[in-house]
């Protein structure tokens, strides 16, 4: 026991920079006290006393504003950055050097008994506000960004973003390549894959349109009378002035 407390400190000391000794750590960090408090809770459940499991983890809801039910799995070195309003739900696992951040749901979606709510692997980030929701699987060394909302299964590697959550990097790739720990599930490098989509689709129109302009002036030199069609960019153009113009109106 003493073995995995002094892991779930130093756990805190690998991930928050602002964490400055022991003793601060073990008073003031809810996200430690939460997790305690679980350790006990979870050991009750097991022995089938449920009704004090529950209450002692209404107590530990009540002082640190996460609430994690007795039922639910976590492993080893599970860190809860700030905390407050974090909910795991009862048929959750989660596996070793997880991080989460406040704000952060493990729900579930279904009214029926059994598996409801998500499993996380090793080494995933949720960063602040997620909402992780239904019995899928979060793959190992995944990351979900802040405010995502995530119905689907994410695989290892892969970092997701938006609601509903989307996949902008990794995926099985790069599961295997140790990416570090990133705050709050995102960096700074991440691009949005329908970004991405839109320019590549307005890079093919454009294309397209060079080479019908190509075709038309082959048919003129022919003789054939062809009429012009506006590029791209000039219809946008026409457009935007056209609302312009009923939104002056």
């Amino acid at each position: 026991m003493w073995t995995q407390i002094r892991d779930d400190v130093n756990s805190v000391f690998q991930r928050d920079p602002a964490a400055r000794n022991v003793f601060e750590v073990l008073t003031t960090y809810p996200g430690l006290h939460a997790l305690l408090f679980h350790r006990l809770t979870h050991r009750l459940w097991q022995w089938k006393a449920r009704w004090l499991a529950r209450w002692v983890s209404y107590l530990a809801r009540w002082l640190t504003g996460i609430e994690i039910h007795p039922g639910a799995v976590i492993g080893q070195r599970f860190f809860i950055d700030h905390g407050m309003g974090v909910v795991i739900g009862e048929t959750a696992e989660i596996g070793d050097d997880v991080t989460l951040y406040h704000g952060v749901t493990l729900g579930g979606t279904s009214l029926n008994g059994g598996k409801r709510h998500p499993t996380l692997g090793n080494g995933v980030v949720v960063g602040a506000g997620a909402k992780i929701l239904g019995p899928f699987t979060v793959g190992e060394n995944a990351r979900v960004g802040s405010n995502a909302v995530v119905i689907k299964p994410v695989p290892p590697g892969a970092t997701v973003v938006g609601v509903p959550g989307h996949i902008v990097r990794g995926g099985p790739r790069v599961a295997q390549a140790n990416q570090g720990f990133d705050a709050y599930g995102v960096t700074t490098s991440t691009a949005d894959p329908v970004e991405q989509l839109l320019h590549k689709m307005l890079g093919h129109i454009e294309e397209s349109d060079k080479r019908m302009d190509s075709m038309c002036e082959s048919l003129r030199s022919m003789g054939q009378e062809v009429e012009r069609l506006k590029p791209l960019q000039e219809q946008l153009d026409d457009d935007e002035a056209e609302m312009c113009k009923k939104i002056s109106c």
